[in-house]
């Protein structure tokens, strides 16, 4: 039988080849898309830049995200380590530009920066500025360069809320360059028994604990500490209200054919990219509705984002004959998923859905597209009863009408998206008890 390790060489050097390719591919798009604009951008002289700043006799922890989803899942170990860990410094990085943009300014992390493209010389000077003595990568973050110089300096490095799956390229024949990278983890934290088991399968046991996702402690958290946004309140004040997150175009079509058939149901729309011509193209999509934007009324406010209530008696008549309020801010979605009666959640018609999460915290059913098969929480929760697949306008329209007509089997729903949350506390601590 052929020694598959044989192989590995070679697959290292395609890796390199394909991580150089990527950083080619990415200047070239740089000239005509922002995000790839912003991706070489943020990388320019992002060593040098490190090596200026990065200066502490403290021990430092990396925590590594691919983007804002990701920081989510990280956020309560960071929050955790903060509070009963003072004497580490915290070093957060992300590889997408939406996740450095919107969480650079993170207070509780001591540096922010982008994650040098993975290739052998920038793991070596990365880590030679960083120092770190502990690594966490989160969820789907294998980097092959990085986890092997890592392992190689003998650097505790960790995995969490992992999730592994039969068709990734682990389990493949061609697979063993990255089997390799998965035993260099000091331990690999994964959410569920499958994963345990698929790991087990290709010879990596001893260091795998299932622990669950951080992401259920991090919706709890939000709940209990989410903000109050009186303009909101008023506009779904005796109202059955949808509140419809991370949207995209073929989701925001849908909302626009179904809510127009039911003149008592208002829509609260939060879609995934704020830019102008997109919210142009939703005011659009919902001509002939009394469509509000929240920028029309939160502009004035040196916070950004929130009216007093003594103030909203000006407001009061177009709030109250308004169909649709338009969300054009970022930051706020997770803690307004509470003015809703159900939540639609984005992306289900694309590569796939935003975080259902951060509504079912609220014990309110989940809505969502076709496309969610790679999401545990969602198989959950459609197996408990609690979210919806929809294929399509006319599934919806059916949803719609049955929550309208039929409160008690909306609320169902909704304390079974509650109860799975609940049941789900508690992957910190089992992830920092072990970390230490």
């Amino acid at each position: 039988m052929f020694d598959v390790t044989k192989l590995i060489p070679a697959l290292n050097l395609l890796y390199n080849i394909g991580i150089a390719g990527y950083g080619a591919a990415i200047s070239v798009a740089s000239a005509f898309n922002n995000k790839a604009r912003l991706f070489r951008e943020g990388r320019k002289g992002l060593l040098e830049k490190m090596a200026s700043q990065v200066h502490t006799d403290s021990p430092i922890i990396w925590f590594h995200c691919s983007s804002v989803g990701e920081f989510e899942q990280a956020r309560p170990l960071i929050e955790w380590y903060k509070e009963n860990r003072k004497e580490y410094r915290i070093l957060l990085t992300f590889f997408s530009p939406s996740g450095y943009e919107m969480r650079k300014n993170y207070p509780l992390a001591d540096w922010v920066y982008y994650m040098p493209l993975d290739t052998v010389s920038n793991a070596r000077r990365f880590l030679d500025i960083v120092k770190p003595c502990k690594a966490v990568f989160i969820k789907y973050e294998f980097w092959y360069n990085f986890i092997s110089e890592l392992h190689s300096r003998g650097i505790e490095t960790y995995i969490v809320s992992a999730i592994f799956r039969e068709e990734q390229v682990f389990f493949k024949p061609y697979g063993g360059l990255f089997r390799r990278m998965l035993k260099s983890f000091t331990a690999l934290f994964v959410q569920d028994i499958r994963s345990k088991e698929l790991l087990e399968s290709i010879g990596v046991s001893g260091n795998v604990m299932v622990c669950g996702d951080t992401r259920f402690d991090r919706v709890n958290q939000i709940t209990a500490a989410s903000r109050e946004f009186p303009l909101i309140e008023r506009f779904s004040r005796n109202s059955f209200t949808v509140l419809a997150g991370s949207t995209w175009g073929p989701d925001e079509e849908i909302l626009a054919a179904t809510v127009k058939n039911f003149s008592k149901v208002k829509l609260v729309i939060a879609p995934h990219e704020i830019h102008k011509e997109h919210i142009d193209k939703i005011c659009a999509l919902f001509k002939g509705y009394k469509v509000l934007k929240f920028s029309d009324f939160d502009k004035e406010y040196k916070d950004g984002y929130e009216a007093r209530y003594e103030e909203l008696a000006r407001f009061e008549q177009q709030l109250e004959e308004a169909n649709v309020l338009i969300i054009d801010c970022l930051g706020i979605l997770s803690s307004i998923y509470r003015y809703g009666k159900f939540a639609y959640i984005g992306g289900g018609f694309g590569v796939g859905i935003h975080n259902i999460l951060e509504a079912a915290t609220y014990g309110i059913p989940v809505v969502f597209g076709p496309n969610y098969h790679k999401f545990k929480e969602a198989r959950d929760l459609i197996s408990r009863g609690g979210a919806t697949s929809i294929r399509g306008q006319e599934e919806f329209y059916a949803l719609l009408d049955k929550f309208v007509k039929c409160p008690s089997a909306r609320e169902e729903k909704g304390r079974a998206c509650l109860g799975y949350v609940k049941e789900n506390l508690g992957a910190t601590e089992k992830i920092v008890g072990k970390i230490g």
